[in-house]
């Protein structure tokens, strides 16, 4: 339970004691000011969490004292209480900043209801804040890890393009860390407190994804029992970060080309245009200048989104970051999971440098985490990694590739029941997705699907 201080500001020596009383009861930690002058210098030297203010006091009125308090923090709420209660009085006060009004005399009950409300209020704003700075905390640029050449030109450019609002393209391979990226370009741009909504368009079916982008009127389909907004909307002034962009259908290719030129769409089933002010960041592991000129990505949506390119490279090319990594990723499982893991062995850092990282930082992170668990020592030794020796490149199968054989492998398994299949911990709609596009079917000859 947080202690909160409050600071009382009134005249009437026995009302101010009365209420120093009542908040201490209630264990609160009091300050008293009996005129105006005195409680600005005392707001203004400690950090109040409440203040209650009398209107008339001398030296400075309660409107003047309360119009400077809001100058020197606008986030500290402030209950005005007067024997001199008017509607005048109260609106010039709300104006100017106040989060309630009360009138002398009042019920001892109905101020601490106020107090009550406005402290909620207060402890709402520091939670807020608190997650904000640990979401910025973790998203900020020096937690995209790196002192490889590659990676400060990737930090380079992610500083100068963070500030404004161009459109920005990521690519590079899974697992290379393209929407902690997405995220960190976000939250070091002027839209941090607005929304940063994700969309992976690959886990999607066509017909769901333009929903689900757009969003819907009640009845513009079987199931659309509601209006639903869609993310474009959900992300109004902030960011919308737009995954496995590479997988988006032609038809939905063309419905995007109109948002970024036109700055307008409609939900589907409806006809009102709908204009947001939002940042576009895509990102996608597919080489999209070769899908132009194979006509499976169109060559004006490339263009509209390859405004500022940044290519995340694999952590094959930049195994000079790994000490760097290494010591991020333990730090963060370790506070996680209440463990005290001082580092790597030389002889475990050996085999990470000679391994080939094909599912990049997101394989690292999980080999890791699975050694703190996994160790008895307070050193990651060799035996704790559980990975071998890595082969020669060409002798790798891309991610994608083992990903799309587990897949298929699972789904023969359980005779093609998707419900059943559910131990791949992919959710049901993307598995479907997957299903359908690496051309799956059963035995007999049916689409796979649910029984």
């Amino acid at each position: 339970m947080p202690v909160f201080r409050v600071l009382v500001a009134d005249d009437e020596r026995l009302m101010a004691e009365m209420l120093e009383e009542m908040l201490r009861a209630d264990g609160m930690l009091v300050e008293k000011a009996y005129t105006g002058k005195e409680a600005l210098e005392k707001f203004r030297s400690l950090d109040f969490d409440l203040v209650l203010l009398d209107l008339r006091m001398p030296e400075m009125n309660g409107l003047d004292v309360l119009q400077e308090m809001k100058k020197e923090d606008s986030t500290v709420p402030v209950i005005v209480i007067t024997a001199y209660g008017s509607v005048d009085n109260a609106v010039e006060a709300l104006k100017v900043g106040a989060y309630d009004f009360i009138t002398k005399p009042f019920k001892l009950e109905e101020l601490r209801n106020a107090v009550a409300r406005a402290l909620e209020v207060e402890q709402l704003r520091r939670e807020k804040a608190y997650l904000l700075s640990e979401i910025q905390e973790e998203f900020h640029f020096e937690g995209v890890i790196g002192e490889s050449p590659k990676m400060k030109e990737v930090m380079r450019v992610a500083q100068l393009v963070a500030k404004t609002d161009a459109t920005v393209l990521i690519c590079g391979e899974s697992g290379t860390g393209k929407e902690l990226l997405a995220r960190s370009i976000h939250y070091q741009s002027n839209r941090k407190d607005k929304p940063f909504v994700v969309v992976n368009c690959g886990a999607i079916t066509e017909t769901l994804l333009e929903s689900e982008l757009f969003g819907h009127e009640k009845g513009a389909f079987t199931g659309a029992y509601t209006r639903k907004p869609g993310k474009f909307e959900l992300a109004d002034g902030g960011t919308i970060f737009l995954d496995e962009i590479g997988e988006m259908s032609p038809a939905m290719q063309v419905k995007l080309l109109r948002v970024l030129q036109e700055k307008t769409f409609e939900r589907v089933g409806g006809t009102t245009p709908i204009t947001v002010d939002v940042r576009i960041i895509a990102a996608t592991n597919r080489d999209l200048k070769r899908a132009v000129r194979e006509g499976t990505f169109r060559e004006d949506l490339y263009y509209r989104l390859n405004v500022i390119p940044i290519y995340l490279p694999p952590l094959r090319e930049r195994k000079e970051d790994l000490p760097l990594l290494c010591d991020f990723l333990i730090s963060r499982h370790c506070r996680k999971l209440h463990k005290k893991i001082r580092g790597i062995s030389p002889q475990a850092m050996r085999i990470l440098r000679k391994y080939h990282w094909p599912g990049n930082i997101r394989e690292l992170d999980n080999v890791l985490e699975r050694a703190i668990i996994l160790t008895q020592d307070d050193v990651i030794g060799v035996d704790d990694l559980q990975i071998f020796e890595a082969p020669k490149p060409g002798q790798w199968k891309t991610l994608k590739e083992v990903e799309e054989e587990y897949i298929a492998q699972v789904l023969e398994a359980f005779a093609f029941d998707l419900e059943k299949a559910a131990v791949l911990d992919i959710p049901l709609e993307e598995l479907k997705a997957k299903a359908t596009r690496l051309s799956l079917k059963s035995p007999e000859g049916s689409p796979t699907g649910t029984r």
